[in-house]
């Protein structure tokens, strides 16, 4: 008898209610917490069910190799979600609640007045705020006389060096409130934070328009697509970018 094409081949998948209690995910979760799970066992918490190709581990890991993996699916749609088989509009909206709760969940209120005292301490406030924006972003982050946290201001989304954001823009926040420092801050979405002699030349007038103002530029930062623990990024302080 000839082989059926792939295709047409009847499927072969193990429903998670037939699966013994310890290898189901909930229970995984419950018994071991949910670090000892993989990414598609705890998105197939999320989704609950599966389709009419597998079990909800089965579609989770379909749709993460579809998506491109964990970050990819961040960045995804809605649509994009809905267009992948087996996931409708609730499921996909399910998916990015939680994405959503967890981002929210790696930044600190702008209340705890963190206080930064190097690029690093300024990576760990910036990155959970940048690091998974799509598109380049330029910011500000307003300090007072301890380098305390006041604000983060958004001044402009597009390519840094093509945004056409005015020293006006860049320190409007910063006088309002009487900022005496600064930190600027951009990010780099295709994943490398290596900064351009674009964004060397911006931060050299930012600093001698913040001198006339009264509002010292501590350094300016590169956030980069990738991890936020440790974060992706480039201080052009350390780079050795003098201003």
């Amino acid at each position: 008898m000839a082989a059926a094409p792939d295709d047409q081949r009847p499927g072969y998948s193990v429903r998670i209610r037939d699966m013994a209690a310890s290898s189901r995910p909930r229970e995984r979760l419950a018994e071991d917490g949910a670090q000892a799970l993989s990414e598609a066992e705890l998105l197939a918490i999320i989704l609950r069910v599966g389709s009419d190709r597998g079990s909800a581990v089965e579609l989770a890991q379909s749709l993460l190799a579809a998506m491109g993996g964990l970050s990819a699916l961040e960045n995804a749609s809605v649509d994009d979600l809905c267009a992948h088989h087996g996931v409708g509009r609730a499921k996909a909206v399910q998916i990015k609640a939680a994405l959503e709760l967890g981002r929210r969940l790696q930044i600190e209120p702008v209340d705890s007045r963190p206080e930064i005292r190097s690029p690093a301490d300024a990576a760990e406030f910036l990155a959970p705020r940048m690091a998974a924006l799509p598109r380049e972003t330029f910011q500000v982050v307003l300090l007072d006389g301890r380098h305390r946290v006041i604000d983060l201001s958004k001044i402009a989304e597009g390519r840094v060096n093509t945004v056409g954001a005015s020293m006006a823009d860049v320190f409007r926040d910063a006088v309002r409130r009487e900022c005496p420092a600064v930190i600027l801050a951009h990010n780099h979405p295709s994943g490398d934070p290596s900064p351009s002699d674009d964004d060397a030349k911006l931060t050299r007038t930012a600093a001698e328009a913040g001198k006339l103002l009264g509002v010292e530029v501590l350094d300016h930062l590169v956030i980069a697509r990738g991890p936020t623990k440790p974060p992706n990024f480039v201080s052009l302080r350390e780079h050795g970018i003098e201003w």
